[in-house]
C-alpha cells in the first residue's frame, strides 16, 4: 500500500567492481527494455519497407516526422545534423514514460538520477556544441544585446546562473511529473480497493466513483508521459537553437 515503494530501486543481479557496487538492477532493466524496444520499432519496422505500411512501419514513420518537424520548427534548418541525437533522447525518454504505465513494470524516469543525466548529456552536447562553433564569442551569450556595459556585473552572473541551472530544471520537470502522478494513482488505486473490500456491496457501489477517477487520472497519465517527452526534447531543440545562434 505504500506509494513510494513503486520507486524502490532493487538489484537483480549483484556486481561490485572496486569496492563499487554497480549492480545490474529493475531500473536498468527497464531500460535494455525501452532501448530493445526502441531497435525493434526502428529497425525490425523497417526491415520490409513496402508503399502500403503495416503497424510497425507506420509507427516508425510518425515518430520520424513528428521529430524532425519537431527540430526544423524550435532548432531550426542548420539542426538537421542534430536530428539524431533529438531523436534518441525524444525515443528513450517516451518509451521509458510509457513502460511505467504499465502495471508491476518500473518507471526509471521517475528517478532524478536518470533524468539528471539526460539533461547533463544534453547540457554537455549543446555546450560543446556552442564552443566549437563560435570559438570564445560564446561567452558573449552571457551579456544580452544591446544591455549598457555598466550592468554587466549584474546581468553577466544573472544570466550564468541561468544557463548552469538548465539541466536542473530540465531533469526536476521530468521527475517530478512522472513521480508525481505514479503516485498519485497508486493512492487513488490504493483508495478504490479499500472503499470496495470494506463495505461489501455497497462498497462496490460507492468504490465506482474513485475507480472512475482512478480510470481518468490513467488517461491523463498517458498524456503527461507522452507531453513531458515532448516537452523534453522541445527545450532540448531551443538550446541547440541558442548554441548555434547564440540568442
Amino acid at each position: 500500500m505504500d506509494p513510494l515503494h513503486q520507486f524502490q530501486i532493487n538489484p537483480l543481479f549483484q556486481i561490485v567492481l572496486g569496492g563499487y557496487d554497480v549492480s545490474f538492477t529493475n531500473s536498468a532493466l527497464f531500460m535494455v527494455v525501452a532501448v530493445a524496444l526502441i531497435y525493434a520499432l526502428l529497425v525490425v519496422g523497417m526491415a520490409n519497407k513496402s508503399m502500403v505500411p503495416g503497424r510497425l512501419q507506420s509507427l516508425a514513420e510518425v515518430s520520424y516526422e513528428f521529430v524532425a518537424g519537431l527540430v526544423r520548427d524550435n532548432a531550426g534548418h542548420d539542426a538537421k545534423p542534430y536530428f539524431p541525437f533529438v531523436f534518441s533522447i525524444f525515443m528513450f525518454v517516451l518509451i521509458g514514460n510509457m513502460i511505467g504505465m504499465i502495471p508491476y513494470t518500473f518507471t526509471f524516469t521517475s528517478h532524478i538520477i536518470v533524468t539528471f543525466a539526460l539533461a547533463a548529456t544534453v547540457f554537455v552536447f549543446v555546450t560543446i556544441l556552442a564552443l566549437l562553433k563560435h570559438g570564445l564569442h560564446f561567452f558573449s551569450f552571457f551579456m544580452p544585446h544591446g544591455a549598457p556595459v555598466a550592468l554587466a556585473p549584474i546581468l553577466i552572473p544573472i544570466e550564468v546562473i541561468s544557463y548552469v541551472m538548465r539541466p536542473v530544471s530540465l531533469s526536476i520537470r521530468l521527475f517530478a511529473n512522472m513521480m508525481a502522478g505514479h503516485t498519485m494513482l497508486k493512492v487513488f488505486a490504493g483508495f478504490t480497493v479499500l472503499m470496495i473490500s470494506g463495505l461489501g456491496a455497497l462498497g462496490f457501489v460507492t468504490g465506482l466513483v474513485p475507480l472512475a477517477i482512478n480510470v481518468a487520472l490513467t488517461g491523463f497519465e498517458f498524456l503527461v508521459a507522452f507531453l513531458q517527452a515532448y516537452v523534453f526534447s522541445i527545450l532540448t531543440c531551443l538550446y541547440i537553437r541558442d548554441a548555434l545562434e547564440l540568442h
